[in-house]
């Protein structure tokens, strides 16, 4: 992968969120120029740098966008919905705030877009969380820019909900627990993001360094927290049923992440190993975030 980003100016949307923080410290690291797009600048004042602009936007209005493209020539954006809080749908974040920004990529003559999808999106777009990622990626394909779509496995942070079951000493699994994935940490996939910048790649699957099964994962977590190891797993056929009863008798806004969670837990989700981050060591680390924040 080319990683060369000599005279690269970016426009990184989503900062305050989990991936896009750890962009925005790579990009400091890498002493490229930056302006950041915040809705709060409460929330975004540890981001400041020698090297970053912050700016207030809010990417679901176009008109806030205006002339904050001017000298940028990529854009990295990070923007979607992981759980609901603000009453937007999935199509007014993760599909329109990303054409807002491709729409004003292109008014100021942008070179390239960076954006990151999820692992195997397009064999998901029935799901409500994936439907408008790549809706968002077709304007992407359309656009004629250069673009590269980071496709990642699961985050190292979405592997919390491993912990705080184990932290109630049980942890529930679907099927027979064997099916492998590899997440990744966010340092990990912020700075494949950025080496993306140079890749002339239009998609780049991307996963952690370790495959695992579920059943190894939820050990790790039961552990992690000093807990016996305490797995119960139930047959796909009740995760189906679940998720038929969310999909019914709840909205989207809802059964979106439920959904999202539990297709992924029945099949294998595999990408290209990248990084050097371990999921036993977050685990770790976490846990004694919990433990000195508990004295």
């Amino acid at each position: 992968m080319n990683t060369n980003t000599t005279n690269t100016s970016v426009l990184l949307a989503g900062a305050t969120g989990y991936l896009g923080g750890y962009i925005a410290k790579e990009l400091q690291i890498r002493k490229i120029e930056t302006k950041i797009l915040v809705r709060n600048l409460e929330k975004a004042t540890h981001l400041k740098s020698e090297h970053s602009t912050i700016f207030q936007a809010e990417v679901t209005q176009a008109e806030s966008l205006k002339g904050l493209f001017k000298g940028v020539n990529t854009v990295i954006s990070t923007v979607g919905i992981t759980r609901q809080k603000d009453g937007l749908t999935y199509m007014q974040v993760d599909y329109q705030a990303n054409k807002n920004l491709l729409d004003e990529a292109k008014r100021a003559g942008v070179r390239k877009f960076i954006y990151v999808s999820v692992l195997n999106g397009r064999l998901h777009r029935n799901l409500k969380m994936v439907e408008a990622k790549e809706a968002f990626v077709d304007e992407l394909l359309q656009s004629g820019l250069d673009f590269t779509v980071v496709r990642p496995n699961g985050f190292f942070s979405d592997m919390k909900d491993f912990l705080d079951m184990a932290k109630k000493g049980r942890v529930y699994l679907f099927g027979s627990g064997e099916q492998k994935f590899n997440p990744i940490h966010g340092q990990d996939l912020a700075a494949a993001c950025i080496d993306a910048i140079g890749s002339v790649k239009t998609e780049i699957g991307i996963g952690g360094p370790d495959i695992l099964t579920h059943n190894e994962v939820a050990q790790m977590a039961l552990l992690a927290n000093g807990k016996p190891i305490n797995i119960v797993r139930f047959p796909h056929a009740i995760r189906k049923f679940v998720l038929w009863c969310f999909r019914t008798f709840t909205s989207s806004k809802t059964y979106g992440p439920i959904e999202f969670f539990l297709t992924f837990m029945g099949d294998d989700a595999i990408a290209p190993r990248y990084g050097c981050h371990r999921l036993s060591t977050f685990f770790q680390q976490e846990m004694d975030v919990i433990q000195k924040a508990d004295k």
